[in-house]
């Protein structure tokens, strides 16, 4: 919870600061792209998952086959012979609530959870919201020690001193022990979701440290931010920082996407694991970078390409988004990382798409797309893709680029133009031919 595609980044915040996941499946829709994305982000924190069998209650509540499906996903419930608590429930009907609590309780002890509430406190902000007559409000989860009225804190830039608990039925609080959720009114400015909030010895020092992680994090917006892909990964792994590889798979189909997968994952070494956080199908979302971003991955495209959204969050985050229409060439690229061998790099730019709009036949010629151009720019001397539904149908060159019957080096965006390409007829209406240039990074 939340379901919603759109919700990414707070799923891995929550999976990141809970120390006992309950995986909630509904009985009758079963595992969907949502419960998988979910299913990643525990297991890349590491937390213990209980599923709770939701709306058993339901006539059409199939429990048999979304414990198949979970079993495909790697929790493979305890009756099967697996590991994985599934706990039948019914939010309607209030069955199997108590099932699950003490199920959540077993898995506390057995885990040996246990925090001092006699100590300073330590906790994470789950949210932050602006109210007009409080100002700065932070939702903060309680992680050790015990929060009190009057505590000076800091979190992340931002520092402050308690002037206010909420609880989480909307009581007013004098101190918040551990695992408790509160709202904390007395911020200076409004901390980050994720940000770790530390009580300290007195307010002066509080701000000392605020300024000094304000000024670090602008002066770290200035420079460049660093990249996740294949080269900082592969530098990592010769240098012992990094013992995993951490990857988004997405590819046009079922069978390719299982072939990707299977054959990245027979590339581990003894020191270095291939870890697949999420493999699905499909072009690239803004969901899959912000999972990657979340879970400090590159993704790997397989006959796919990232829609707009996906490219700017891909910019935006610093994550590695890396397009291929042969199996062997993924392959390469990760065996040299994971054998610590470097391959030449090479960074993809695009520069521009344009959208088939006519179809000409020209005698000796063959079909020649009347197209325009929606953003940037295509030249004669670019590689071209074509991408229909999502999916790339051809990647090559252009054979000839034309406005009117004039030949071109380039065309920008807003005008109309002829592209005939190199050994491919099969174009048609409504594809989009994505331009870009590979360029070899100095080593």
């Amino acid at each position: 919870t939340p379901g919603h595609e759109a919700f990414t980044a707070m799923r891995a915040r929550g999976a990141r600061v809970t120390d006992i996941a309950v995986l909630v499946v509904a009985a009758d829709d079963g595992v969907m792209p949502q419960t998988v994305e979910a299913i990643n982000h525990a297991r890349a924190a590491k937390v213990p998952i209980i599923v709770a069998l939701n709306k058993m209650d339901k006539p059409n509540a199939l429990p048999d086959r979304v414990k198949k499906q979970l079993s495909e996903h790697g929790l493979t419930p305890e009756e099967w012979g697996g590991d994985t608590i599934v706990v039948p429930v019914s939010a309607k009907e209030g069955t199997g609530i108590d099932d699950l609590l003490e199920m959540i309780l077993l898995v506390a002890e057995m885990s040996d959870l246990k925090a001092n509430p006699n100590r300073r406190a330590r906790g994470t902000v789950i949210e932050t919201r602006l109210d007009k007559g409080l100002g700065p409000v932070a939702s903060v989860l309680v992680q050790t020690g015990t929060l009190r009225i009057g505590d000076p804190f800091v979190v992340g830039s931002c520092s402050g001193r308690v002037r206010a608990m909420v609880g989480d039925k909307g009581q007013r609080l004098r101190e918040a022990g551990p695992s408790t959720p509160v709202e904390v009114v007395g911020l200076d400015d409004l901390p980050e979701a994720g940000d770790l909030l530390e009580v300290l010895a007195d307010e002066k020092m509080a701000r000392e440290i605020a300024a000094h992680r304000d000024e670090r994090r602008r002066e770290q917006e200035l420079g460049a931010r660093a990249t996740v892909t294949l080269s900082d990964l592969l530098d990592q792994v010769r240098q012992g920082k990094r013992k995993q590889l951490n990857l988004v798979l997405k590819a046009d189909v079922q069978g390719s996407l299982e072939a990707v997968k299977q054959s990245l994952q027979k590339l581990e070494e003894p020191e270095v694991g291939i870890e697949v956080i999420h493999a699905g199908v499909g072009g690239v979302t803004e969901t899959d970078v912000m999972l990657a971003s979340a879970s400090e991955a590159m993704i790997i495209a397989f006959n796919v390409t990232p829609d707009a959204g996906a490219r700017q969050a891909a910019e935006r985050e610093n994550v590695e988004i890396r397009t291929y229409r042969v199996i062997y060439d993924a392959i390469n690229d990760i065996k040299a990382a994971v054998k610590g061998l470097r391959a030449p790099q090479f960074k993809e730019t695009v520069l521009g798409h344009a959208e088939v709009r006519e179809l000409f036949r020209i005698p000796k010629v063959g079909i020649v797309a009347g197209c325009h151009v929606t953003d940037g720019k295509i030249t004669r001397k670019s590689q071209v893709r074509v991408v229909r539904d999502g999916k790339i149908v051809y990647e090559g060159k252009i054979a000839s680029l034309k406005h009117f019957k004039e030949d071109q080096r380039e065309i920008s965006a807003g005008f109309d133009c002829g592209i005939g390409l190199e050994d491919f007829q099969d174009v048609k209406v409504g594809d989009v031919i994505e331009a870009f240039i590979v360029e070899e990074v100095p080593a």
